[in-house]
């Protein structure tokens, strides 16, 4: 698997990230252990957890498992924002909970530090610059070494990274934003300042919970012991030709590349523009051998045109004039640079 540097860090990231939100649910300790055992056989370094998975949990396995390995072999994140409890400080970003979720972290890890960690989503009640601050001070302290941004939208990490680039504080190096071939309004903003302020991207949910993996067809409504299957809303908001196209469409790109549907989909993510590692999760080995088989090669152009074409998704005024200007000079450069 090939490595590539986070934005315009020295960090080295393998180009796939494991993500473990299964970890303790889906998949218990046994399994989760050998899909971490594969992974690093595979060249593996990039493991991605949350304190909010599983309430804990995902973060203990992995732990366990790291404590067996050399530490400084691998690139440990987490996250912090949701609520761990019933208390009153027990969920968002203000300076209590970041330290009192540090703590929780690093013990349920069996680690002394965190090689990047994001704040999980938007807090609307705490002052920008009180959490930005603490994250400072635990880089600092070496606590940490690089924190990074989910689920921010474009005006709010701009904000984020000015305050701290006008305070002289640590800044998010890392994005984990949604985004997929069923979800590309992330292209209209966050990507395009991503690439600008040399902010690594690693996409969460890239085969959109299954819906890109080509288990599913068109007029067949999925088993209920499937994620699909089981969400109601999920499966009525995507139901329809737009995501049928796509799925479709994919089906024949993987056909002709002579790989899976799940495979195709994430490479058509994997050499997306700004992309530093998409997050694969998996329940067991199986499904992360076919993911990981996402590396190593390319679409064609013609194939990458046909997906790009079935998945745009209308755009009125500011983005029609970005998309005819990117037109006009050709597709942007890859600011991620890859080892």
């Amino acid at each position: 698997m090939n490595s590539r540097l986070m934005g315009r860090t020295g960090l080295k990231v393998s180009e796939l990230c494991l993500g473990t939100m299964t970890f303790g649910a889906a998949a218990d300790r046994d399994e989760s252990f050998r899909i971490m055992d594969h992974y690093m056989e595979e060249g593996g370094n990039f493991i991605d957890t949350a304190n909010v998975y599983s309430q804990g949990v995902s973060e203990e396995i992995t732990g366990e498992w790291l404590k067996q390995r050399n530490r400084n072999d691998f690139v440990l994140a987490t996250k912090v924002r949701f609520p761990m409890g019933d208390g009153p400080n027990d969920g968002g970003l203000s300076r209590k909970h970041i330290l009192a979720s540090v703590e929780d972290s690093l013990r349920r890890l069996k680690t002394d530090y965190i090689d990047l960690f994001q704040v999980h989503a938007w807090d609307l009640v705490t002052p920008l610059e009180e959490t930005l601050s603490t994250l400072n001070d635990l880089v600092r302290k070496g606590v940490i070494r690089y924190i990074g941004a989910s689920n921010f939208k474009a005006w709010q990490l701009q904000k984020a990274i000015y305050i701290s680039r006008q305070n002289g504080w640590e800044s998010f190096v890392c994005l984990q934003p949604q985004y997929s071939l069923l979800c590309r309004a992330t292209e209209y903003e966050l990507l395009p300042l991503c690439e600008h302020e040399g902010v690594g991207v690693i996409p969460w949910s890239p085969l959109r919970g299954g819906w890109l993996s080509g288990k599913f067809n068109r007029g067949e409504h999925p088993q209920e012991n499937t994620r699909v299957g089981a969400n109601k809303e999920v499966w009525e908001r995507y139901n329809n030709d737009f995501t049928w196209n796509i799925i479709e469409t994919l089906i024949d790109v993987a056909a002709e590349s002579d790989k899976t549907v799940a495979q195709t989909a994430l490479n058509w993510i994997l050499h997306r523009a700004a992309i530093t590692a998409p997050i694969i999760g998996a329940r067991n080995v199986k499904q992360l051998q076919d993911n990981l088989g996402a590396s190593g090669w390319s679409l064609t152009d013609d194939q990458i045109h046909r997906l790009n074409e079935v998945s745009e998704l209308p755009v009125s005024y500011p983005y029609d004039l970005a998309a005819e200007n990117q037109q006009r000079r050709g597709r942007a450069p890859v600011l991620t640079r890859r080892e």
